[in-house]
Parts: C-alpha cells; sequence; structure tokens
C-alpha cells in the first residue's frame, strides 16, 4: 500500500499537448506522489497517449471514463481510486500548467502539518495571476465574493481549484451528496469540508493562464455555480 505517499488527480479531455510534460514536471517536483490521469475518452487521442506514459513510468496511472463526464465527477472518482489504495494525500490538479507544480511541496507539508484541505489561493497575500485580462480578474474575484457572501465563508479563494486534501477529509466527505459538476464543485467541496469542520488553509499560489489548448469555462458552467451557491446554503449544515 502507498502508506503516506501523495496521489495528484489529473482530469483531461483534449490535452494530448501536455500531458507528457505534465507527467515529467508533476513527478519531478513531488517524488513522493503518483500521478492518475482521469481521461473523459478525449477525442484527440489523449487517452491512448496516456497509456503509452503510464507503460513507460511506474508512477503513472491512467483511469479511463466513457465519455465528457464532467470535472466534478472526475475528480471523485480519481479519489475514489486513490482512497480504495491507500494514499494519505490526494491533489487535484489542472493538466494545462495553470498549477504550477513547484508549490507540490509545500502544500504536502502544510497538510502533514495538520491541514485537513490546503488550497492554493490567488486571493491571499503573495498569490494572483498572470496573463489575465480585466473581464476575467473581474469574473474570478466577482464570482468568489458572491460564493463567500452568500456561504457566509472566510475563504478567499473559493473556486480555487488547486487542492490536497489529506485522506481523513475525503473520508468525512460524502461523495455521494455532491451535486455540483462544473465550476461550482470546487465551491461545494470546500463548502463541505468546512460544514464536516474540517480545517481549510490557504497558501498563495500564481495562477498562470494555460499555455496550450481552450478554456473549458462556459456561461451554463458559471450560472450553475450561482445558482449552486444557494442550494448548498439552504441545503448543507455546518457542523
Amino acid at each position: 500500500m502507498p502508506g503516506d505517499r501523495a496521489l495528484i488527480v489529473v482530469p483531461t479531455y483534449n490535452e494530448r499537448d501536455n500531458v507528457r510534460e505534465v507527467a515529467t514536471r508533476f513527478q519531478a517536483a513531488l517524488p513522493r506522489a503518483d500521478l492518475l490521469f482521469v481521461d473523459d475518452n478525449s477525442p484527440d487521442g489523449t487517452g491512448a497517449l496516456l497509456d503509452e506514459i503510464a507503460a513507460e513510468a511506474p508512477r503513472v496511472h491512467v483511469l479511463h471514463r466513457a465519455g465528457k463526464l464532467g470535472l466534478g465527477t472526475a475528480y471523485l472518482d480519481g479519489f475514489r481510486w486513490g482512497l480504495a489504495r491507500g494514499y494519505a494525500y490526494l491533489f487535484e490538479m489542472d493538466a494545462d500548467f495553470s498549477h504550477d507544480p513547484r508549490y507540490l511541496p509545500g502544500m504536502l507539508a502544510l497538510a502533514e502539518g495538520g491541514a485537513d484541505v490546503v488550497v492554493g489561493s490567488r486571493y491571499v497575500d503573495g498569490g494572483g495571476t498572470e496573463n489575465w485580462g480585466v473581464g476575467r480578474k473581474v469574473l474570478s474575484r466577482g464570482g468568489s465574493l458572491y460564493a463567500r457572501t452568500v456561504l457566509g465563508i472566510a475563504i478567499r479563494d473559493v473556486t480555487a481549484g488547486f487542492i490536497c486534501y489529506r485522506r481523513a477529509a475525503l473520508e468525512a466527505i460524502d461523495f455521494d451528496a455532491v451535486k455540483s459538476n462544473g465550476y461550482s464543485f470546487q465551491i461545494e467541496m470546500k463548502y463541505r469540508a468546512l460544514a464536516a469542520g474540517l480545517k481549510v488553509v490557504e497558501t498563495p499560489i500564481v495562477f498562470v493562464d494555460r499555455r496550450v489548448g481552450q478554456s473549458k469555462m462556459s456561461r451554463a458552467i458559471f450560472a450553475e455555480a450561482l445558482l449552486m451557491v444557494w442550494k448548498l446554503r439552504m441545503g448543507v449544515r455546518r457542523g
């Protein structure tokens, strides 16, 4: 069993141009970690390339899904895979290098030091973004402020997607109760962690806009987030 080792869960959909470098850089940044790609049957052949990479690298694993089933369920399936194999720390990260792997050791150290959930945050001192236009900055900060206000929580980057969970933290969250599957998944997981009485810590990161490919964000995903925060506020009891 992996013991105190970590697992980095990376969903992919049409990320063929990125995944080989992802596998190299992520493994180099955190030698204790294994890497699990969760591929949603990418039409560009990402899944087949990932199988080639995994055949060459024992620390790389691939979970194939039948189709484009959504970001939230990809992470949950990855977490289930990791929990079933005994990993002590589970990360979630993007496959487009918006999340710099150099932050991995520091986030793991915070989790080992007692944090249940470590959030790589753009909106605490030392954090930030690069290569973003004014509109995207306003949308992101406004979305976080909206969710924080409705839910009554202090996490500054509530929509962040660069997270480290202790095993016990994920075991305290009922995956079957998680209803979000897009942008709002990040909000829901943090809110449910707080509702379960878990210790959530933010640490600064600089988020860099993706270099290759296209963003998966859409108006429908953003609208889902606006509605979901009210459903969470009404339906999830704080413990």
